[in-house]
This record gives C-alpha cells, structure tokens and sequence, in this order.
C-alpha cells in the first residue's frame, strides 16, 4: 500500500512506525494472560502493560515467548493503585519501597528482556509543598537512572494530566524538562503521552520535533474518551506522518480504551499509518 503523505518522496522509503499493544487498556474481554495471543494475532509484535508484578516472571516470559512478542515497556511498582496511588517516587518516607520496586523492577526487566521501565511519579500529597515533593522524586529518579544504566535499561518517566489525575506531580513538559535539567543525568528520558499532552498544553508537534532526542517510547489515544486515534480533536494522520519524517524509531504504544471489542476498533491503523508494523 502506497503512502497517503506527501512528506514522504517517491524514492524514498519511510519509516516503519512499530505498534505494540498496551495490555491493561486493550483485549481486556480477555483474562489478561490470553491477551498476549489476541494481540500477536492482531499483527502486534510487542506488548506493555502498567504492571504485572502480581505474576511471576517466568509465566509473563513465557507468553512473551510462545507469542512472539517483545516486552516493550512496563512501570515501575506503583504502590497502592486501588486506593489512588499513581506511583510512588515522590513521597516523603517511602524512599526503601521504592528503591526495592526498583530490584523488583530490574528482575523482571532482566528475564523478560525489557529494555526500558517507566516511572510514575506520584501524586502531591495534600498539605505538602511543591519542593519538598519534587527533592524526594529527584532523589529517586537519580538513583534509579544510576541502577538501572548497570543493567543497560532505560528510565522513563512520564507527563500526566491533572483533570484524571489531581495532583500528579509531572503535569507538563516544563516540568520535566526542569527534573531533567536538575538531576543532570543521561538516563532519564521521556514517555510521551499524545492524550495527556493534548489535555494539558496541546502543540504536540512542535514539542515533540524539539524533544525528540529525549523520547524513548510514545503512547496514543484520543481527546475526549481517551478512545482510538480518529474518535477525537487530535489529528493523528498528521502525527503519524511527522513521525514518520522525524525517523522515529521507537515504540508506539496503543493505550486507550476501546469503544467496543478491541480486534474491530483497529481499522485506524490500517486508514493512517499504511507503513507500521501494524494489524493486517
């Protein structure tokens, strides 16, 4: 199928966009172990998922294995997610947790052939300031990137938004750009999140061409409903094809919550990107 961009010249060969499946968000009509199978049979080729400590490791690489697929991305342990936890890394006396998430972490990254983990960085909790939330995570975030660079693993860490998320303490790109800034190190690196971008500044184009060296994986889901790219204001063909001029290399990962049955929302791929690793 020939390219729909003009970005792309006729003797040129564009970029292969590679698509994974995020396993929390999508085929959750199926227990979670049998969605590894519904993705690689959708065409997926890598998967990620919040986190799957819960199972062991051995299990996870074992879907991992007999699907053909590639762990592409999880998180660090996120404490209590039920109770309103969005990670941890930014709490005062929870430094021991969350350096021994972080083991946990890197175990389960070594056998299931992970190359990058992303950090969470929690919510302010009320009453405290900013500074004294933002010393603990930078705190955090600078070990981590030391350990982890021993084991040859990228830290991550990602922008979320304030209208589902009240108080998290990364909220923009300024934001992380100042962490980044402070900290000094050269293993940190940014997931960017198109949906959340859009909910908290927009001018997702513009940032992303200007970051690029600093973004290791991408996410995609539309505005409003955080459903499939084309549900929404974000214009997605438009993204897609600028990635593909940028060259980038990375993963895109698909979390959003489908409006119906995951296999028959993914035309999208198919209608916007006609050069991914994509669904057949």
């Amino acid at each position: 199928m020939e390219s729909r961009y003009s970005s792309i010249g006729e003797n040129e060969e564009p970029t292969v966009l590679k698509f994974n499946a995020n396993l929390t968000q999508l085929y959750t009509e199926y227990d979670f172990l049998e969605r590894f199978a519904a993705a690689a049979a959708d065409g997926f080729q890598g998967v990620e998922y919040r986190a799957a400590y819960h199972i062991p490791k051995d299990v996870l690489a074992d879907c991992l294995k007999s699907n053909g697929l590639q762990q592409v991305l999880f998180n660090l342990p996120l404490g209590n997610w039920e109770a309103g936890e969005r990670g941890i890394a930014c709490l005062p006396g929870r430094e021991d947790e969350f350096r021994q998430g972080l083991e946990m972490a890197v175990d389960y990254a070594r056998t299931l052939g992970c190359p990058q983990l992303n950090c969470l960085a929690g919510l302010k909790p009320e009453g405290m300031q900013d500074a004294e939330v933002e010393e603990v995570l930078r705190g955090n975030l600078r070990y981590a990137a030391k350990r982890l660079a021993k084991d040859g693993i990228r830290l991550l860490v990602e922008i979320l938004n304030r209208r589902d998320n009240p108080g998290c303490v990364i909220s923009s790109i300024a934001k992380f750009e100042e962490i980044a800034r402070r900290m000094g190190s050269d293993n940190l690196y940014l997931q960017y999140d198109f949906y959340h971008l859009q909910v908290m500044q927009g001018d997702l184009v513009r940032n992303f061409e200007r970051l690029q060296p600093r973004i290791a994986h991408v996410q995609v889901a539309d505005n409003p409903g955080r459903h499939e790219p084309g549900t929404g204001e974000i214009n997605y063909p438009f993204i897609f094809a600028t990635l593909e001029r940028l060259g980038y290399d990375g993963w895109i990962g698909c979390e959003y919550v489908p409006k119906g049955r995951t296999s028959e929302g993914l035309g999208w791929l198919r209608e916007f990107v006609p050069h991914s690793e994509r669904v057949v």
